[in-house]
């Protein structure tokens, strides 16, 4: 590549990045049309949807988790799908399944494939942990490789395709946990909590009387996977890259590297995943500031989300009354002399 050509390069990435800044406001002053608050985890969904990550909400019932993504949805442009997880629910309800035709001029019968509502760009997996985990692993396939394979052959899934979870809490009756495989592929856990007060008086003042703000389209499914790619060209230095492996090795029980905190309280640690969404967090977080190039700082801000949902607790932890965000904050704590 020639210097001019490298130098045309630069300055379109340049404008891609001023672009991305002005795509996520507008993105948060559609949401807050309809969302009250909740600015941490609109933040968090728009650094997993610039960084092409599935995303697991948890939260209790009423938290306006549903009507978060879909109001997401509406704002990106791009083709929605809503799956509510029940606990009858078959792989093939999301998938899709075959149906036998009959041509009305030869008699002769055929199979034909009804696509399934995991054919969008934006899926909604409402309260994903009501439906047995055969039907949870329906999604692995689409969340990792974007395809799909039923009646014998794979389907490709349209770019750009998130998976956008809600979850209950396990200890709710009625729930199942989700397998650990498909815990990995999603790149954030968000948790909603309950509103302020205040919040939740705006929140009961809006939705008691007529008033029903309309949703307009920010960005499109092309501009948005060129500004994800614009992400992927973002520069990590390698001193942040191996800062970003040492956090997921040290949740690790059993190595040399492996923090105290979770030497006593993690039985199994963050896997290889962990390391490659800790950089791409950084530096789609780094992008929604306009900055060139990530930090320390944006590393340990999306560690939270990256780990929670990928570090299994023993059972001192437990007896301690340890939590998994609690054994994330300390393990930062422990990394935060790193250089």
């Amino acid at each position: 590549m020639t210097s001019s050509t490298e130098a045309v390069v630069q300055d379109r990435d340049l404008e891609l990045l001023e672009r991305v800044t002005q795509v996520a406001e507008e993105l948060r002053n559609e949401i807050e049309k309809r969302i009250v608050g909740q600015h941490e985890v609109v933040e968090g969904l728009l650094t997993a949807l610039l960084a092409n990550g599935h995303v697991l909400l948890v939260g209790v019932p009423g938290l306006a988790k549903t009507l978060l993504i879909s109001t997401l949805a509406e704002a990106l442009d791009l083709k929605f799908s809503r799956i509510q997880f029940t606990p009858d629910l078959m792989p093939t309800d999301i998938t899709g399944t075959e149906v036998i035709e009959e041509d009305r001029t030869t008699g002769r019968r055929v199979f034909r494939f009804i696509r399934g509502p995991i054919f969008a760009n934006v899926v909604l997996a409402d309260e994903i942990n009501r439906t047995p985990p055969k039907t949870q692993a329906a999604l692995l396939q689409a969340m990792q490789e974007r395809e799909v394979t039923a009646a014998g052959d794979t389907f490709a899934l349209d770019p750009p395709f998130f998976v956008l979870a809600t979850q209950n809490p396990i200890e709710q009756e009625g729930t199942y946990p989700l397998p650990e495989a498909q815990l990995d592929r999603f790149m954030f856990e968000l948790p909603i909590g309950y509103p302020s007060r205040s919040e939740e008086e705006e929140v009961a003042m809006r939705t008691t009387g007529e008033d029903d703000p309309q949703i307009h389209p920010v960005v499109s499914a092309e501009e948005l996977i060129e500004l994800q790619h614009l992400v992927r060209r973002v520069p990590a230095p390698p001193s942040l890259v191996s800062f970003a492996v040492h956090i997921a090795r040290a949740s690790r029980p059993g190595l040399d590297e492996t923090a105290p905190v979770a030497e006593k309280y993690v039985s199994w640690g963050a896997g290889p995943r962990a390391s490659q969404y800790l950089v791409l967090g950084a530096k789609a977080r780094a992008a929604l500031r306009g900055e060139p190039m990530p930090s320390y700082d944006d590393v340990r801000a999306v560690a939270p989300e990256v780990l929670a949902h990928r570090l299994v607790l023993n059972f001192e932890a437990e007896a301690d009354g340890r939590v998994t965000r609690d054994v994330i904050s300390e393990l930062l704590e422990e990394s935060a002399g790193w250089t």
